[in-house]
């Protein structure tokens, strides 16, 4: 196979087969032609501007056990925390005040927050007139059906990988069929759904992070967050290999050549590894960042990794340090909601 011709293709008509996905990730070489065309594929399908989600982590309590994450339930170091529903409501609204037109709220699957709770701040919050994207976990149905007439927009539900075999070697106790089952309630229900892998983990293949990428097509996934895997000295998988950024950078590009249409976020960890990583990934496809709004002790100690970037800064500071990064390459700062515009192609 000729990279340049595969590339080229896939940058015509977004599509690519299996092997052929795989052969490009498996290519050391690609990234001089793959990074700057799924570029060019991000500027003519979503345009140059940067979509802001302001994060609000409102708890680090989680039921569940994932062996590669910091909140895992088992982890005694960790200084866990729950914020009451009238501070999650201030940072809502400190998020309007800063100039955001979308919240993400996002903690561990903590049993506290029940849907009656959910039910009160969604109703409360969309007073504000911001759109609302959950990053809660697994819910039944009717949860995520209450949720949306409650105000929720978005829903970030990550499959970390689409290996049955991994995914439930790293997330025991959790069904991989319930996962799945839950992404497509929420494309059900109409919500904008996001999904996404961890790059890296031990034990994943090529062909496995080839396969993610088909799945992100075949469920329709209108935002995909790719991150390095960055090991937890606080978890059992903290003598993994130590992670690099390109092959992450790699399966963003893909994703975008494939998907040229959705929202796909510069991640923090990406920026954790990587000086420049958010740069570099806002170069290679990414038209989005998530600013951690969250304010005091919670904005350390929501580890989910260790050294975490920006962590330090306040919400402010870290707000001007980025619109200075994105006017560097001219990148302007969105004035709008950012839904997922759906095009033909």
């Amino acid at each position: 196979m000729d990279i340049k011709t595969l590339i080229q293709r896939a940058e015509s008509t977004h599509r690519l087969s299996e092997e052929e996905i795989l052969y490009l990730l498996q290519a050391q070489d690609a990234d001089e032609s793959l990074l700057p065309a799924a570029d060019r594929v991000r500027r003519k399908y979503v345009g140059d501007e940067i979509h802001l989600r302001a994060l609000i982590e409102f708890s680090n309590i989680c039921k569940n056990n994932c062996l590669y994450c910091g909140l895992r339930a088992e982890n005694t170091c960790i200084n866990r925390y729950r914020m009451d529903e009238e501070t999650i409501f201030s940072f809502a609204q400190k998020a309007v005040q800063y100039g955001y037109k979308t919240i993400v709220l996002q903690g561990g699957e903590d049993p506290a927050f029940t849907t009656e709770v959910w039910l009160r701040l969604l109703k409360r919050i969309k007073t504000l007139g911001l759109a609302i994207t959950l990053s809660i976990g697994e819910r039944p149905f009717e949860d995520y059906r209450a949720f949306k007439a409650a105000g929720a927009d978005r829903y970030l539900l990550r499959i970390e990988t689409t290996d049955k075999a991994l995914y439930e070697k790293y997330n025991p106790s959790m069904s991989f069929e319930n996962r799945l089952r839950c992404l497509h309630d929420l494309k059900k229900l109409g919500y904008e759904v996001g999904t996404g892998v961890l790059v890296g983990l031990p034990g994943q293949t090529m062909r496995s992070l080839a396969k993610d990428i088909l799945f992100f097509q075949e469920l329709g996934a209108d935002m995909i967050g790719l991150g390095p895997f960055i090991p937890n000295p606080q978890t059992p998988l903290k003598n993994a290999p130590a992670p690099v950024l390109g092959p992450a950078l790699r399966v963003m590009a893909l994703t975008r050549l494939l998907l040229p249409d959705v929202n796909i976020p510069a991640t923090t960890a990406m920026e954790t590894l990587q000086p420049n990583g958010r740069i570099l990934a806002l170069q290679s496809g990414a038209n989005v960042v998530m600013p951690n709004i969250t304010e005091g002790d919670a904005r350390q100690n929501y580890a989910l990794y260790p050294g975490k970037a920006g962590a330090a800064d306040s919400p402010l500071a870290f707000r001007e340090k980025l619109a200075a990064q994105l006017t560097a390459i001219g990148r302007p700062i969105s004035t709008g909601y950012g839904w997922h515009k759906k095009k033909i192609y």
